[in-house]
């Protein structure tokens, strides 16, 4: 399985260097020299790049790739969604922290089992991560990530138990 770790923002100098927005917990490892990341381009096209290398600039990572040497195909590369395996990630080390990947696609359900949507993806906000949850109605909810409202989450059996507070899951 693949998930995104950066997007490229924009080409940055003349020697094919790039500006990325990243989209991952680990830059360190899935930015170190030598790793090789898939590269999704807005064509619909994938392509390897290999970090030739990285270093963090203005709120952003200026990476360069052995197969990037020029502005103009830095240029091409706008817009392209960066992508590592799932299998090349350290485990986490800590029975509450999980990757996005892994939370992606379980049953959000209530204490007592009642089914409420499906986990589509997290958000990672100022104020903390959120579940955004599809509900069996097509609505989508946010849900703070936090222990007092997702007190249970239970990898191997597919589901996260949600305790919302009230209103919480109300319809708008």
């Amino acid at each position: 399985m693949d998930v995104v770790v950066g997007r490229v923002a924009k080409a940055h100098g003349i020697s094919g260097e790039l500006a990325v927005d990243v989209r991952t917990d680990s830059p360190e490892t899935r930015f170190a020299l030598g790793s090789v990341l898939i590269a999704k381009l807005r064509d619909g096209t994938s392509r390897n790049l290999t970090v030739a290398a990285a270093r963090n600039h203005s709120g952003r990572l200026l990476v360069r790739f052995e197969e990037v040497l020029t502005r103009d195909v830095a240029e091409t590369l706008r817009g392209t969604v960066l992508l590592g395996r799932t299998e090349d990630l350290p485990p986490t080390g800590d029975p509450d922290e999980f990757y996005d990947h892994e939370l992606e696609g379980l049953s959000a359900e209530l204490a007592d089992g009642t089914r409420i949507g499906t986990v589509l993806e997290i958000v990672h906000g100022p104020g903390g991560e959120l579940l955004v949850v599809k509900r069996e109605n097509g609505d989508e909810t946010l849900v703070p990530f936090v222990r007092q409202i997702v007190p249970a989450v239970d990898i191997a059996g597919k589901r996260v138990v949600i305790d919302p507070p009230e209103g919480l899951l109300d319809a708008d």
